[in-house]
């Protein structure tokens, strides 16, 4: 298949100019901690051509023989121009350095806002670590996933609610990597905080269409996040104390600018404080960030990293929840030539679930291995091609979960549900191509395949029906199975395979404007089995297989992009639609819990959703930031499986749990001066949608709740603003020490939003009452960072 591909890249190379050409590659880091940096802008001003870095800043450029000025430019660097006579293949490396710390004094070229109008790239948001770190959040705590949700297109369940969601999708529907490996759980504390240690991490990208082909998994959204390496100069440490949490990190050379290593790590200690009082219950988290590299010649370069962390919530020691991720990845960067590099990916991830109920003395173990290997490779042909291609595998092990005694008298008996196991391949290639001096487009495709293996137990039921359908009384129930099949792990019980095509393009109507346009189709072979609208650490993840169909997205978006004063500011306008197959629904009354025969609660349906996004940003001057509205509908039908039966919700299709009409969000920031900084945001959203009682009826002395369709009621709208100040004290000297302080206020005008709203009967008055439960009301925070 490699051989395949080569020849597919030569064909593409005979069709460049018979004139003898050479290559520029190398790699750009940061001169002071040589930390290799993402998407700088490689730029050849005379040929109208350029490239930016891949995720290990490596860049190649094909052109003719002859004299060419370069410019490399980077957002808070200083831009470097050098002149290279190009008559042979050469490798160069080059080192910036980072600009003034007045945003006001970096300088913006044309030739790099050009690069943006050009690409065929679209739907992808990305924000800077220093941005991140200046946005008033709650407690304190600088979280990149709720950065992420100040964007057009990106909002949650609410307030301390765990994962995102992206266009209307689900927050299973996301796929989120940490140095390429996956991350189950994106959130400590039960979506109070991300697990991502903002000082650990180089760049992010969050891909909301117009998803390249190396990505796959997932059908709405691949927030992709690349720890640093460490600095391989010098001894550098940086942390900070914030009233809930805590964090340090730690980077220095192994070998001075070969090796180096970085190790970081965070805590919250709130729970301390409580063994002051009365209180025996605690919640707190811990989690830790490590990466080592060492370039061992001018061409190869391993790279070691990893993350672990737990959550741990206790109520009087009788209960005792514990749940996180452990990642590792092993990482071998290749230059075979160049205009050849590669990537080979050894990956481990796992996430664990775990209960100790003391009270009733058993313990409940869950959670979801997986082992994946990769072989990445990007070709640069010419300054015309790149081309992009691959191949991907995954070993799944699911534990639904396990009920272990642990005490003589618990009354309770060892229970193990059956693990499953899959297999899940893919091959990609992927083409970026300048088609002319207006049109450029990415097109590629993936081929993917689930293997679904046998498994201890699978259950069989009449005409393969793991649910049943009562007419008369229009009711669905579980079936009972017909008997039982046992496989051994060797055979393939189910198989899926699927051709995911991806296009984008792009039309530049001149230097500052262009619209574009892209289609993706995308497959999802594993279900997060959840009927919230908030995941929660006790969800299951199951593969696809025997009665649960794989989710197949496909999603066009089209868009109008636009430099304002020389790129001072830019527009972005984009519309999307998609749609999913197979999107799994929930029986009225379903049993997810410990549930051995998931298959028996669910059925098959399908989703949709469509919409419009805005985003308006400031880029230069004291005063910047940015406006992002969203317009939108997101929307689940499960009719029937044939005419006489009903399907959920009457068959009609209904608003997901998710789904908000308007999401409005207003993001500032101004320096007044180099010691102080102001930022301050406000976002208004949609209320979620709900299912509230439209009526009673008497039986027996109780009261019975009649409930409307399902989700056709909201929760009142939410709305908050925030503000921050951060104090940044001048140098004493030539000292390295550097320090800020951080204030903040969440939520200023201390706004009473709705989490839920539940009814229940007033004893006193005997009358049906709507309670609102609301978690946050005004929160101030102070945070103490450092830097040496």
């Amino acid at each position: 298949m490699q051989k395949l591909l080569f020849l597919f890249a030569c064909f593409f190379s005979c069709l460049a100019s018979a004139q003898e050409t050479f290559v520029i590659s190398g790699t750009i880091t940061d001169a002071a901690s040589n930390e290799t940096l993402i998407g700088v802008n490689v730029l050849v001003p005379s040929e109208s051509t350029g490239v930016v870095t891949n995720e290990y800043g490596f860049f190649s450029i094909k052109l003719p023989e002859g004299t060419y000025d370069i410019q490399i430019s980077y957002l808070g660097y200083q831009t470097i121009s050098r002149q290279i006579n190009l008559n042979q293949n050469t490798s160069v490396t080059f080192e910036m350095t980072e600009a003034s710390e007045n945003l006001e004094e970096v300088v913006i070229s044309d030739d790099i806002e050009r690069i943006d109008i050009e690409s065929p790239a679209m739907s992808v948001n990305k924000l800077s670590i220093n941005t991140i770190q200046k946005l008033p959040v709650v407690f304190g705590e600088v979280d990149i996933v709720k950065s992420l949700l100040l964007l057009p297109g990106v909002s949650n369940a609410g307030e301390g609610s765990s994962g995102f969601n992206v266009r209307g999708g689900a927050a299973d529907q996301n796929l989120i990597l940490l140095d390429e490996a996956t991350i189950f759980n994106s959130s400590h504390l039960f979506g109070f905080f991300s697990v991502f240690n903002p000082d650990a991490i180089k760049d992010l990208k969050l891909y909301k269409g117009g998803i390249p082909a190396k990505y796959g998994g997932r059908v709405s959204s691949v927030l992709d996040i690349y720890q640093r390496d460490g600095n391989s100069k010098e001894f550098k440490a940086q942390g900070g104390i914030g009233i809930i949490s805590s964090r340090l990190l730690a980077e220095g050379p192994i070998v001075k600018d070969k090796g180096s290593f970085l190790i970081g790590g965070r805590s919250s200690y709130a729970h301390l404080f409580l063994k002051l009082t009365d209180n025996e219950n605690s919640a707190y988290f811990y989690d830790l960030n490590t990466k080592l590299n060492y370039r061992i010649d001018a061409k190869n370069k391993l790279l070691f990293s990893g993350y672990f962390g737990r959550d741990v919530f206790n109520i009087s020691e009788n209960f005792e929840n514990t749940y996180g991720n452990t990642v590792f990845n092993l990482r071998w960067n290749r230059l075979n030539s160049d205009n050849l590099f590669s990537n080979l990916s050894l990956i481990y991830s796992d996430y664990y679930y775990g209960l100790k109920l003391n009270f009733v003395q058993f313990n409940w173990d869950s959670g979801i291995k997986n082992i994946n290997l990769k072989y990445d490779f990007n070709h640069y042909l010419n300054d015309q091609f790149q081309l992009k291609y691959g191949l991907h595998s995954t070993y799944y092990i699911f534990n639904p979960g396990e009920i272990i005694p642990t005490g003589e008298d618990s009354g309770i008996n060892y229970l193990k549900l059956n693990n499953k196991y899959a297999l899940e391949n893919a091959l990609y290639f992927s083409v970026e191509h300048d088609i002319s001096d207006k049109i450029t487009a990415e097109y590629g495709a993936r081929l993917s395949s689930f293997l679904r293996l046998g498994q201890d137990e699978l259950n069989i039921y009449e005409d393969d029906l793991p649910v049943v359908y009562n007419e008369a009384q229009d009711i669905y129930s579980e079936a009972t199975p017909i008997g039982v099949r046992s496989d051994s792990r060797s055979k393939i019980i189910e198989s899926f395979l699927n051709i995911e095509p991806r296009f984008s393009i792009s039309y530049k109507i001149n230097r500052n404007q262009s619209v574009k346009g892209s289609y993706n189709r995308m497959t999802q072979y594993l279900h997060l089995i959840s009927n919230t609208s908030s995941p929660t650490p006790t969800d299951v993840w199951t593969p696809s297989g025997p009665y649960i169909e794989p989710q197949i997205l496909d999603q066009v978006a089209v868009g109008y992009f636009r430099n304002i004063d020389n790129g001072a500011f830019s527009l972005e306008v984009e519309s999307f639609y998609k749609k999913i197959q197979n999107r799994i629904d929930y029986l009225n009354g379903a049993n997810l819990i410990a549930n051995n025969a998931i298959e028996t609660a669910i059925l098959n349906g399908r989703a949709r959703a469509y919409g419009l996004e805005v985003l308006l940003k400031k880029n230069t001057g004291k005063f910047t930031g940015w406006f992002a509205y969203t317009l939108s509908r997101s929307e689940q039908q499960t009719p029937g499986r044939t005419p006489n039966e009903s399907g959920i919700n009457n068959g009609e299709w209904y608003n997901t749990n998710f789904d908000k009409t308007h999401d409005l969000s207003l993001t500032t920031s101004y320096d007044l001066n180099k010691k102080w900084q102001f930022n301050a945001n406000f976002v208004f959203q949609t209320g979620l949608a709900t299912t509230y009682p439209n009526g009673r009826y008497e039986y027996m002395d109780l009261s019975v709740p009649v409930y409307s369709n399902r989700n056709s009621n909201r929760l009142p709208s939410y709305h908050r603003m925030d503000l921050s100040a951060t104090f940044t004290p001048n140098k004493k000297g030539n000292k390295s020490y550097e320090s800020s302080w951080n204030f903040g206020i969440y939520n200023i005008y201390n706004r009473k939003n709705a989490y839920s709203i539940s009814f229940r009967e007033n004893l006193d008055t005997q009358r049906n009452e709507a309670v609102k439960l609301s978690l946050f009301g005004i929160i101030p925070s102070v945070t103490y960072n450092f830097k040496f």
